[in-house]
């Protein structure tokens, strides 16, 4: 059963996200004013950033070492928090919804579009989970104005 479970596990980590799996939204604001709103829009929610990882930037750096030349963002981040009332909702209810936790927004900027900020984030398993992409949904669009 541990050996299903773990398999399970990384069957779910390691499976690739297609455009139908995510929600984004496009805005002509800056990079900066959109992660200024992101932030804004977690910290109103009562919730903390635990992370911000600058994935544009490791990306960039580490192109050449990997033998590649492509730029494929100018600018993106990724926030990661957690809410832990919401959390324990969707985790009382199953508890293998750990895999989801925490919660991740992402914003980038790509070269062929450099006009164009996109925020987003991935979709959730119908259920409990659909509180938490509520949640998502909800800041994503706080942080550009559209809520």
């Amino acid at each position: 059963m541990k050996r299903l479970l773990a398999k399970l596990l990384l069957t779910i980590a390691a499976s690739s996200v297609s455009a139908a799996d995510l929600v984004t939204y496009d805005t002509d604001q800056s990079f900066d004013d959109v992660t200024f709103g992101l932030e804004n829009a977690i910290l109103d929610a009562g919730l903390v950033i635990d992370h911000v990882s600058h994935t544009g930037d490791m990306l960039e750096r580490t192109k050449g070492d990997v033998g590649s030349d492509i730029t494929l963002f100018l600018h993106a981040d990724v926030y990661s928090f957690c809410s832990a009332k919401l959390s324990r909702e969707v985790m009382e209810a199953e508890p293998m919804n750990i895999v989801f936790c925490p919660y991740d927004i992402f914003v980038m900027v790509r070269p062929e579009t450099p006009d164009i900020t996109t925020i987003g984030f991935r979709t959730f398993p119908d259920g409990a989970m659909k509180t938490i992409e509520a949640l998502l949904d909800g800041i994503a669009k706080a942080a550009i104005g559209l809520e």
